[in-house]
């Protein structure tokens, strides 16, 4: 069977990603084949695809994707063909209009979810409910500082924590984003082109300064953020969009309030089936609870994923971004 897939011959920027056609072989025993409806953009597949994280090339690209099953292992048990499936995880590959995908990875799609809503939110979801619930559980009352409040994981993250009854403050960078943090829960945004958001967050918590840091910035945020921390803090990187962090002196996390520092994985918070499962229906379950809403700012045809991408490292996107197959 002969599908059109686009992969990378080698890493590098927008350009070295190309449509091939691909011969596509019956599943193996684990494995499910999956046509897809609605393929989500995500940050990391920048990362993949320039060699920030390094992938053996030539290979597919792109991490999430919703669909339905077209066949089966013969040792898949819990799928079938015909089921609404979406994934967020490795092996890369999303960006096809057909694909192979292990079994394990897939969860079912409720009745209530479209194909577009899943493949916008499963994996910024994700990263989200294992940011707020598990690598700091976030409660009532914390201060919360949450960079590039009207990105894709933002605007998630800024209705759950504002669920939760947090104060949330959000850097952006222009007052329309500004405008659409605030629309999704947003107490405070900072312009950090504008504002020193040190400043800022200590002006709004009253010198305090917040329980945890959320960036998925990198290296032009990550120091700057431990002042924004109140004592016994955490700072919590889990991204690079602007490139990997620098090194950070461990002396610094005492010498500014015994602060906690961490760089987690949603590939790690869901390698277990159990824990992938009850991570992904904690976010349909936020969803069909109205508290979340999901903003789907663009879509774009597969065909123009070049387009997409350098939209994407331009910050021309806001909320969630989907590629249509």
């Amino acid at each position: 069977m002969s599908v059109n897939v686009v992969k990378i011959q080698e890493q590098g920027g927008p350009e070295v990603m190309q449509w091939e056609k691909l011969d596509l072989p019956k599943p193996e025993p684990i494995q499910i084949k999956v046509k897809h409806t609605a393929v989500g953009l995500n940050y990391i597949d920048t990362y993949h695809r320039s060699g920030l994280y390094p992938l053996a090339t030539p290979s597919g690209i792109g991490m999430e994707g919703a669909g339905v099953i077209e066949e089966i292992g013969s040792e898949v048990t819990d799928l079938i063909p015909g089921d609404r499936i979406v994934y967020a995880a490795p092996p890369p590959g999303s960006y096809s209009e057909i694909r192979l995908m292990p079994a394990d990875r897939a969860v079912k799609i409720p009745e209530n979810i479209s194909d577009e809503i899943a493949a916008a939110i499963m994996l910024k979801g994700m990263t989200t409910q294992y940011l707020i619930k598990r690598t700091f559980q976030v409660e009532e009352g914390h201060k919360v500082l949450f960079h590039a409040a009207a990105g894709g994981v933002g605007l998630i993250a800024c209705q759950w924590l504002k669920s939760l009854g947090a104060t949330v403050i959000g850097t952006v960078g222009s007052e329309e984003k500004a405008s659409l943090a605030k629309n999704h829960g947003c107490d405070h945004t900072i312009l950090y082109r504008e504002e020193d958001f040190i400043e800022k967050v200590r002006e709004i918590t009253n010198g305090e300064g917040v329980n945890v840091v959320y960036d998925g910035v990198g290296k032009d945020t990550a120091e700057k953020g431990l002042d924004c921390l109140a004592p016994f803090g955490y700072m919590v990187i889990f991204g690079n969009s602007s490139g990997n962090a620098d090194p950070i002196d461990p002396s610094l996390l005492m010498a500014k309030g015994s602060l906690f520092l961490t760089r987690p994985s949603l590939m790690h918070y869901t390698a277990k089936r159990e824990d992938l499962l009850k991570t992904a229906n904690d976010v349909f379950d936020i969803v069909n609870s109205g508290n979340v809403k999901v903003n789907i700012g663009a879509r774009y045809n597969l065909k123009d994923v070049i387009q997409a991408h350098k939209d994407l490292e331009s910050r021309k996107t806001t909320g969630s971004t989907i590629l249509l197959p």
